[in-house]
């Protein structure tokens, strides 16, 4: 099977400080902090402020610091990390035997358990962190992102048994909601050609089911709204209708793993950008590809005001070959391949390496020309296959209300994403990294201070 960069055209701590950004509220000493300070910190008074006493110092400098109870420790926590000359303040997090591990098998004949020796995107150096953010989510009566809605604007989605089409059985039969045909205009968006189904199974594949992989968000509904063709081409009226028809009907995330030509600007597809605006109107998180011939430019919609752009980065944490950059590229996500090769910086000459082909993203899909073959088929990479990592992590945003809102802002939602997001590149926001790589454990961990990152301008 060829790439799936589908291109669409013509639309076309130590170790335990490690680990404490992914643990749970519960799993650490009551009211202890651990704090290390930089060199002219005040630190008697900073404490005495705080009422925090002093236990003991581990070796490093790290100080040990019991807080007396006159404020929540995730209070005691935040003004610490706000004080100058405070390198860094934690809980003093306790270890756990494991995170949530499913019993997915990945291919046939690997055992029980063992679908992480696929899905590198999931459980890798360079993964998402995804069994921090499930055990996370199922702490905070989540699980899986339950109850979040996400439409996924594909080729559509092999949901249903129906005339020749018949449901992935990887995919849990009474987890969508009612979706839209918008190519050939009737209520049944089944697939035919595979990219709809492998993007829908990175956000919600079934999960712990001893059967193949895992999805990130396995508890969401999925609206299957199918904008693309059997060659996986649509065009704008498609899109920008499916776009309105999500929105109206409550989606709460909206996946668009598609790109328009490089060339296409912002006022040749005026219904598109209109109907961006009305889903972020309507409460609508908007993730799209940034495209994948390799240019300095983010592609439409991804480009678009309101919608979370994501590049693509292979499982050495680089750019990958075929990944669009530029202004306006929020965050990245694996993609899968070959890295890009990117040697004007310290960073990507330490890290990266284009004679190293990476591999791809695994999920369940057609395994040929039939709609009716299934299996975990090589040759999907691309930014198509990064974005439903974000839009699966917002979704789990949304659910574990780690917003401390039951119904968050689309660009709350996106800062959250931005500010837990993994620096890669040179230090900071930039260009081809964005504000980083998506951790999902990160985004929904209850002692990761809310914050806001400034974003940089389009």
């Amino acid at each position: 099977m060829p790439m799936r960069l589908l291109r669409l055209l013509p639309l076309a701590l130590a170790a335990m400080l490690a680990v404490a950004p992914h643990s749970l509220a519960a799993d650490y000493a009551p009211g202890e902090v651990l704090v290390n300070y930089e060199p002219g910190a005040q630190r008697a008074a900073i404490q005495r402020e705080l009422g925090l006493r002093g236990i003991e110092t581990l070796p490093g400098g790290t100080r040990r610091l019991q807080a007396d109870g006159a404020l929540p420790l995730a209070d005691v926590i935040a003004r610490l990390r706000e004080t100058p000359h405070v390198e860094y303040a934690v809980p003093n997090h306790r270890a756990r035997v494991t995170d949530f591990m499913p019993n997915d098998p990945g291919t046939d004949g690997n055992g029980l358990g063992r679908w992480h020796e696929l899905q590198w995107n999931f459980a890798g150096e360079f993964g998402i962190n995804a069994p921090s953010a499930w055990e996370l989510a199922r702490a905070a009566d989540a699980d899986g992102g339950h109850g979040v809605v996400v439409a996924v604007l594909d080729t559509g989605v092999a949901y249903s048994d129906r005339g020749r089409f018949v449901r992935a059985p990887d995919l849990y039969s009474r987890r969508f909601v009612r979706g839209y045909d918008f190519v050939d205009e009737d209520r049944y968006p089944n697939d035919e050609n595979g990219h709809g189904t492998h993007v829908t199974g990175t956000i919600a594949q079934r999960t712990n089911n001893g059967i193949g992989v895992t999805g990130l968000a396995y508890g969401v509904k999925i609206m299957p709204l199918r904008v693309l063709d059997f060659q996986g081409a649509g065009d704008a009226s498609a899109i920008s209708r499916a776009i309105r028809f999500a929105a109206r009907r409550g989606a709460d995330v909206i996946n668009m793993s598609l790109e328009f030509d490089a060339g296409v600007r912002a006022s040749q597809i005026p219904d598109i950008v209109r109907a961006v605006r009305y889903a972020h109107s309507k409460g609508s998180v908007i993730v799209a590809a940034s495209g994948n011939a390799g240019d300095r430019a983010v592609a439409y919609p991804a480009r678009a005001s309101h919608v979370i752009s994501v590049g693509a980065v292979t499982i050495h944490g680089c750019q990958a070959e075929y990944s669009n950059s530029g202004r306006g590229l929020d965050v990245v996500a694996p993609g899968g391949g070959a890295d890009a090769p990117n040697k004007d910086n310290p960073w990507d000459t330490a890290h990266c390496d284009p004679s190293r082909v990476g591999p791809d993203i695994y999920q369940q899909t057609f395994t040929g020309s039939s709609v009716r073959s299934f299996g975990l088929p090589e040759g999907y990479q691309g930014t198509s296959m990064a974005a439903p990592h974000v839009s699966a992590t917002a979704a789990l945003i949304i659910a574990t209300r780690r917003l401390r809102r039951s119904d968050p802002s689309p660009s709350a939602i996106e800062s959250r994403l931005e500010s837990t997001a993994r620096d890669l590149g040179p230090a900071g926001p930039d260009r081809r990294y964005g504000h980083g790589l998506i951790d999902s454990a990160a985004a929904i961990d209850p002692e990761i201070a809310l914050t806001s990152r400034t974003r940089r301008l389009r």
